[in-house]
């Protein structure tokens, strides 16, 4: 069994995924890229032939994002619409393909899952102010590239729309990278991987504009449809450092698969295949807290 942390994803995650299943072992990584999540679905019956299972995706966002979209479908009768979002600030992270991933989803166009229809949107388009748990609190968030409105309508075919916003707690950050992206400065990896050079020598500076108290990440996700007849929304969250919201899914992955938990084979998703229960009580063991309702203040274990 293998686990993967090897990003950029959209780099990576074909290559680590493919040597999984040619060597006949299973697989699960934290892929957060969009593009990386489509190219890994492309390997599904190749898997599928070696008795191999690729989960993809099970880390922060996606990864508790889509379980908890899950436990918020298996809530409600019927479900139509899934937005996802996630805050975090510059200063809960660090590292090299850090930086490569946020230039990456800051570029060009990104999918979004609307009125049945997989669309492409402006990265950094549709700014919006969206609440996450305590220590985070508000956060300005946009659209941005990630794999939910990829994996999320494949499995869920009855939802209309999913959408995925995310941003930095540090606004000038938001703008920086948005700016980045509109002059065509990101749009090629070795763009990127110039850019990137040059932020990873800024960043302890520009970081400290805007800099929360307590440098956090969050997630929050928001299933709308109905309950009885009426029309309901159910609403989870999670904020945490980065480190463990992305670490203790991963090794939470690994651990069910080594054990026999998860039987589909192929590649998957952590929606089809991660019981939200079973997954819950295991973050809640390793003190990853999460939280319902709409000012998501409630502890949910």
């Amino acid at each position: 069994m293998a686990a993967s942390a090897v990003g950029p994803f959209y780099k990576f995650e074909v290559k680590c995924a493919s040597a999984a299943i040619d060597a006949g072992c299973h697989y699960v990584s934290l892929c957060d890229d969009y593009d990386a999540a489509e190219a890994v679905l492309a390997l599904d019956e190749k898997a599928k032939a070696a008795g191999v299972t690729v989960l993809t995706g099970l880390g922060w966002t996606p990864g508790i994002s889509n379980v908890l979209a899950r436990k918020a479908m298996d809530n409600l009768d019927t479900a139509e619409e899934i937005n996802v979002a996630w805050g975090s600030s510059a200063s809960d992270s660090n590292g090299f393909a850090v930086i490569l991933h946020t230039l990456h989803i800051f570029t060009g166009t990104v999918p979004n899952f609307r009125d049945g229809q997989l669309v492409q949107v402006p990265a950094g388009s549709g700014k919006e102010r969206v609440r996450f748990p305590h220590p985070l609190g508000e956060c300005n968030v946009f659209h941005l590239g990630h794999p939910e409105p990829i994996t999320l309508p494949r499995t869920f075919t009855s939802v209309r729309t999913v959408t995925l916003k995310g941003g930095l707690s540090e606004n000038l950050l938001n703008i920086l990278t948005v700016m980045l992206g509109k002059l065509r400065l990101t749009n090629t990896p070795a763009k990127r991987e110039r850019m990137a050079k040059l932020l990873k020598v800024l960043l302890p500076v520009l970081s400290r504009i805007g800099r929360p108290g307590n440098p956090c990440s969050g997630v929050r996700v928001d299933v709308k449809g109905t309950k009885a007849g009426q029309p309901a929304q159910v609403t989870y969250g999670a904020a945490d450092h980065m480190n463990n919201l992305t670490s203790i899914p991963l090794a939470i992955g690994a651990v069910m698969l080594g054990r026999g938990d998860i039987t589909h084979r192929g590649v998957v998703a952590p929606e089809a295949c991660i019981p939200p229960e079973q997954f819950i009580r295991e973050l809640a063991k390793r003190q990853i807290k999460l939280y319902e309702g709409d000012r998501l203040e409630a502890v949910l274990v």
